[in-house]
This record gives C-alpha cells, structure tokens and sequence, in this order.
C-alpha cells in the first residue's frame, strides 16, 4: 500500500473538478496520504470534502520517513518548496502541475490516473537532480541553504549595477558589472538562467552554470563549469546591501560578504513516468517542432 505526502498551494478555480477526481482516485486506489495542513485548508475552503477524512502534517512534524512518495499539486515554486522540506530524506517528487510552464512540475491533470497508478504499482523512475549549496560566515538560510535551481546575486535599493568578482577554484574568473549574477544547476537551465541567455543542459550534466544578468560588457556570455568545482563571489557597489535569493528564498547581505557555492552532498529525487522524459517535456513546453516545415 502506498503512503503519499501531498503537498500543495492555492490553484486557480477551472482546476476544481480535476483536483476533485485526482482525490477520488487516490481514494479509489485505497492511497494512503496526509495533505499539507495549508494546502488541506485551501482544499477546504473551495472544494467539497470532508475535511475529518484526511490526515494532515505540517513542516514542523512532517516525517519524511513515514512515506513513500510525495506529490506536489501547482507550478515550478511548489515543487522547489518541496525540496526544502524533504532536505535529505530522498523522498521522491512528483509533480503535479496546476501552473504554467512546469518544467520540474511536469505531469499534466490528463495523466494524473496513469500516475497514480504507476506510483501505486511502484513502477515509475526517478531522476537524481544534483543541488548546490551556499556557505556563508553568517549562516545565510540556515539549513536551507541550497538550491535545486539557482543561487542569485542581485542589485537592492539602486538603480546602478553591481560589481561581483567570481572566483572558481580559488583562481579568478571574471569581474560582472550587471544587475546581477547566477549560478545555476542542471536543473536551473531551464529557469532564471534560460531567461537570461543561459544554455539549456540535461540534468545528468555534471555541471553549473555562470551566467550575468544584463551585463554591461556585452562580450561577457555563460559560463559552464564542472560542478566539482568550488565558486567564490564577492559583491561591491554602491549600494551597501545586495540581495541573494536560493530559489524563491530570499535574503539581504551586506558588502564584501563572501559567498562560497559547490556542489550539496545530498540530491532530490524526481519522478518520471513511464514513456516520458527531460526531453519529451522540453519540446512539449518549448513548443520545439510546431512549425509545419518540421
């Protein structure tokens, strides 16, 4: 028998009734799953449930030992919010997708009973999706401090570029006068990075991505690195604070601060289905091949 983590935020109203038959299903295939205290009383207020037929956790007491899959209902941000929730359980994702673009929140509402089924059955894959991590002398994030997409440098309170000197392995690299700066994961070249002129990569691709937000040299470009590799930034402007995002997670730190990004010990493990693949999504997504000359 299955034991399903469901986790989930608010989705728009024409998902009501697919999210209604996604529930009956799990029902019907006698799932038993626990649904994120948030997201059950979200469910509550627009759905017809009975709220008492569900057990609920929160992040306080989830137990990520206690289940076998967990299930995000929503877009791209959920499913990163579940990283963080998981850490290092290896708890495999899969993601339900109420969003828009859902490149890590990949399964559509129309294959919601194949997936339930191949979970049930224990016949779906995973893929290992690497992490990067940030160390700070602050403690920046706590034990949240990584990312399955991106870390961001960013400008805060100025409208003028900032100054990050990038240093790989200890040797340097590059001074970015930009907006800002992204080192991004296999993963995170189909985000932030893709919207910036980064490269698209496969996630088994051992490798993280350099890439500046609107740079003022217009020769500097992307740049990959093996993701063995240890990367040292250092910011300076005008401005005495810059802001640093970890995925949606965001913090401001102060000038001259030290940030050191490598690679995590740990990964997170997403699920894919059965005839389905990284590749398969990014032509769906990309809308790649739509030209009738193709």
């Amino acid at each position: 028998m299955s034991r399903i983590a469901l986790f989930g935020r608010q989705f728009s109203e024409e998902h009501n009734d697919s999210i209604t038959q996604f529930l009956s299903i799990l029902k019907e295939r006698k799932v038993v799953f626990s649904v994120y205290t948030p997201f059950l009383n979200f469910l509550d207020e627009n759905l017809t449930i009975e709220r008492s037929q569900f057990a609920e956790y929160d992040k306080e007491n989830f137990d990520a030992t206690a289940f076998d899959v967990m299930i995000s209902v929503g877009g791209d941000g959920t499913m990163l919010e579940c990283a963080t929730l998981i850490c290092d359980s290896e708890l495999p994702i899969l993601g339900l997708n109420t969003g828009r673009l859902g490149f890590l929140s990949s399964i559509s509402l129309e294959h919601m009973r194949e997936a339930i089924d191949q979970i049930v059955s224990g016949a779906f894959m995973t893929d290992h999706r690497s992490l990067i991590k940030l160390e700070t002398e602050q403690g920046i994030f706590g034990k949240e401090n990584f990312a399955l997409n991106e870390l961001t440098v960013h400008k805060k309170d100025t409208q003028s570029m900032i100054v990050i000197h990038a240093y790989v392995d200890g040797k340097f690299l590059n001074t970015y006068w930009a907006d800002g700066l992204i080192i991004a994961t296999p993963t995170g070249s189909t985000a932030y990075s893709l919207s910036c002129g980064g490269p698209i990569i496969l996630p088994s691709s051992s490798n993280f991505i350099i890439t500046p937000v609107a740079p003022h040299n217009l020769n500097v470009r992307p740049v990959l690195i093996s993701d063995q590799s240890t990367v040292t930034l250092r910011v300076e402007g005008r401005s005495e604070n810059f802001l640093i995002s970890l995925d949606s997670r965001s913090a401001t730190i102060e000038a001259q601060t030290v940030l050191t990004l490598s690679k995590h010990s740990f990964g997170v493990n997403l699920i894919r289905l059965k005839n389905h693949s990284f590749l398969k999504t990014l032509r769906n997504k990309l809308n790649w091949g739509l030209d009738k000359r193709n």
